[in-house]
């Protein structure tokens, strides 16, 4: 049996799958994972399941019975490490013959690379398995370590501080999430996690990690300093997984090159979600991966209609989101390369949006409880439209009111 083969059972692979069979495709399916378990979403990792407030039974996406019906083949626990043309092996030796390809792999966290990374109480946050681990330690743990002031280290460090552990968040940057976001956001979501008991600690890497009988007890910082902890979270980034991509020759560079279609360097190849890398999705300058949500599904849906033989260009304004405490973050756009922001609302009052704009022109929008902002410019970067900085800089009028049409 051939048809399609989905590489990672992931966001991106059940979707893939889902959109084949929505479109009429009647080929044979199989979606193969390396994990134990169905597809799962992944969001609420380091949200609500860290914080035991979702089961496992609410992560999955679909129920067996839909693959079933659907007629989707799901081979779990087995990983692929070899393919061929038409031909896929995996680690137990098992053989997964294919006419067509698709590659959903996603990413690995990347490792601290200093001494004592391997003791004890070290922890990353990826998949369901890393995320039970960590939850089953969490509620022992008094001083919590997180190493990294990105998206996922400062949802969990808000997890462990609503559970009263000590958190300390490590960020070798001089500012919090500093890909994401402009530095008034970083500087708010600093005075924040402090507000609410966290020590945030800026511009300092960590040298080494100590312990007892194989236990993490210390964090050492690059400035001299030592900061107690029973668990560590390293949350530093991630690495795609491109080692089938470059067994068959496609073109990696920091993921896997694929185009608006999906399409990677062998155009009967598709790969979508966190394992590439695209031209920007507005101005299609330079490559860029998008680890979000939206992104998964709106490739994969690409990618199905590719393997079809449709061409759908993917072009959605790419969105985001992150929950800390009681603040929700709003993504719309991309800020990389604005040249003027325009701050409505107050940070103080823990309400407010930033419009980013280059050459005039509004490009992004970071909204912290301010969903009505949010919504206002994601419409306006979907449909056309304008808001001017002049004009944004009015905080007594909605910012709805200021949109005007499309030239």
């Amino acid at each position: 049996m051939s048809g399609t083969l989905i590489v990672g059972a992931s966001q991106s692979g059940i979707q893939m799958a889902a959109s084949l069979r929505e479109a009429g495709d009647e080929e044979p399916i199989t979606l193969v994972g390396a994990e134990p378990h169905p597809p799962y979403q992944r969001p609420p990792l380091s949200k609500a399941f860290l914080a035991g407030k979702a089961d496992l039974a609410s992560l999955a996406f679909r129920t067996e019975a839909f693959y079933a019906e659907q007629k989707i083949d799901l081979v779990l626990g087995e990983q692929v490490v070899r393919l061929a043309p038409g031909l896929a092996t995996t680690h137990s030796g098992r053989s997964l013959p294919f006419d067509r390809l698709a590659l959903t792999v996603g990413a690995r966290p990347r490792r601290l690379g200093v001494p004592g990374a391997d003791l004890d109480g070290v922890h990353y946050l990826r998949d369901l398995d890393d995320a039970l681990r960590l939850r089953g330690r969490l509620g022992a743990a008094r001083h919590v370590v997180v190493v990294g002031g990105g998206f996922i280290g400062l949802e969990a460090a808000a997890v462990a501080r609503s559970a009263g552990k000590s958190v300390t968040v490590v960020e070798a940057a001089d500012r919090l999430i500093p890909r994401s976001v402009a530095p008034v956001v970083s500087e708010f979501y600093r005075r924040a996690h402090q507000r609410r008991g966290s020590d945030v600690r800026l511009g300092v890497g960590v040298t080494a990690l100590t312990g007892e009988h194989g236990q993490v007890r210390a964090v050492e910082l690059s400035d001299g300093t030592r900061v107690p902890a029973d668990l560590v979270l390293a949350g530093v980034g991630i690495v795609p997984r491109t080692e089938l991509a470059e067994q068959l020759g496609l073109h990696c560079a920091g993921g896997i090159v694929v185009d608006e279609f999906a399409r990677t360097s062998e155009p009967d190849v598709v790969a979508a979600g966190d394992c590439t890398v695209a031209p920007h999705p507005r101005t299609r300058d330079g490559l860029v991966r998008l680890e979000s949500v939206q992104n998964a599904i709106g490739q994969a849906k690409v990618a199905a209609a590719t393997l079809l033989g449709r061409r759908e260009p993917y072009s959605a304004v790419p969105w985001f989101w992150s929950d800390q405490y009681d603040l929700k973050l709003q993504i719309a756009g991309l800020s990389g390369g604005h040249d003027e922001h325009v701050l409505r609302g107050d940070p103080e009052a823990e309400k407010f949006s930033v419009l980013y704009y280059r050459g005039g022109s509004l490009i992004a929008v970071d909204a912290v409880n301010s969903t009505a902002d949010y919504l206002t410019v994601r419409k306006v970067l979907d449909r056309g439209g304008e808001i001017s900085p002049e004009q944004a800089r009015d905080n007594e009028v909605p910012l709805k009111r200021l949109v005007s049409p499309p030239a």
